[in-house]
């Protein structure tokens, strides 16, 4: 276990109410430090590397101009890597030896985490695919094929959304489909590599403006197939993502976090106190962190709790005050809480102090407390 109570760049925090302790990364490298978007873990399991978004008010936005830093708890060191610019949540990181991808452009880049480490292309989109356009996503959130061939890629560019596989060792970039309206946080499978979990989202014509609302929120295409919806009927969920297991896929909507099996379409709901935003669960599905909000806007209130399954106890953890301004409504700051590194800690986003900072925290003292 990492040693959080002594290492110079965190400071303990602990919730006025429920007693819960954080520890906030304050050791600051940039003025807002975040969490990774909940869909991908920022920490290796070993627990030495946890690699966080940078930005530097007023410059980028959530979707442009945000890089990465990482914190080395061996050394106790955080680093900055400015050359890290990455398009809207893409980065990635291999959890085994902590090495960072990210996607700018049509180009998918890599980078360790030692201060000697060289930013290395990796691949990228062709120049016959895009032409003159400019990219303006090449992936919403980059996730790597179970057999680690090759990263998924939902690009928007032109009047044009293409799916399709980049592989890893610089082979050619594959088509899987191509859409005339926004579809996005396509991720792959975790345990199949022709299979990917992708979202309809909210449509903002390019041309005119106009915005065309989600219809129909979660998907699935498999390699060589057209792409099919996960429920037989149109159903309007958020914030989609993979079991473990590969055979169930999640999401939430209202008050609730829904398992679904995609092969019998049947739902598993899990209750949540006031209306949930993000979640996450741990491996064996028996804890589950996620935020909530009372209305939504960027830099709106939240709230991030946990839920002991076995005990059915919930605890508060976070309670963060609204951001207003140009920092909570340009850098996407809601807490996004993930369980890391093997599901011995929680990593989430919050602004308890008035500013945004990262936090941690052991999951085994949320369980003593709600056993």
């Amino acid at each position: 276990m990492i040693d959080l109570e002594h290492s110079k760049l965190f400071t303990r925090w602990t919730h006025p109410m429920t007693g819960v302790t954080l520890y906030l990364l304050t050791q600051k490298v940039a003025p807002v430090q975040e969490a990774f978007y909940f869909v991908n873990a920022s920490m290796t399991q070993d627990g030495r590397y946890l690699w966080f978004y940078c930005a530097h008010p007023p410059s980028g936005s959530s979707g442009q101009g945000r890089t990465l830093g990482v914190v080395d708890f061996e050394k106790d060191e955080v680093r900055a890597f400015p050359e890290t610019q990455f398009h809207g949540a893409s980065p990635y990181v291999d959890t085994d030896d902590g090495t960072a991808y990210w996607g700018m452009g049509r180009w998918l880049w890599r980078r360790g985490p030692e201060p000697g480490d060289a930013a290395e292309m990796v691949n990228a989109l062709p120049e016959e695919l895009v032409k003159n356009r400019t990219v303006s996503r090449i992936a919403t959130h980059l996730t790597r094929s179970a057999d680690g061939r090759a990263f998924f890629i939902d690009a928007a560019f032109g009047l044009q959304w293409v799916f399709g596989s980049l592989p890893v060792d610089g082979g050619d970039f594959q088509v899987w489909q191509r859409f005339d309206r926004n579809y996005n946080h396509a991720q792959f499978s975790p345990t199949d590599p022709d299979l990917v979990l992708f979202a309809q989202e909210n449509h903002p014509d390019p041309i005119t403006g106009l915005t065309f609302p989600i219809v129909d929120r979660m998907w699935l295409i498999r390699r060589g197939e057209p792409a099919r919806p996960v429920f037989s009927s149109p159903i309007r969920l958020t914030h989609e993502w993979w079991d473990s297991g590969g055979e169930h896929v999640w999401c939430v909507w209202g008050n609730e976090a829904w398992r679904t099996n995609i092969a019998t379409q049947e739902v598993e709901k899990i209750q949540w106190p006031s209306h949930c935003w993000h979640a996450h669960t741990s491996q064996d599905l028996r804890y589950v962190v996620a935020d909530s909000n009372e209305r939504f806007y960027r830099g709106c209130p939240s709230r991030v709790g946990f839920l002991n399954r076995d005990s059915g106890v919930y605890v508060e953890i976070a309670d963060n005050p609204e951001m207003k301004g140009i920092v909570g409504s340009q850098y996407h700051i809601d807490p996004h809480p993930r369980f890391c590194s093997q599901d011995r800690y929680i990593v989430f986003t919050t602004t308890v102090r008035g500013q945004v900072d990262l936090a941690i925290m052991q999951v085994d003292d949320l369980i003593r407390r709600t056993s």
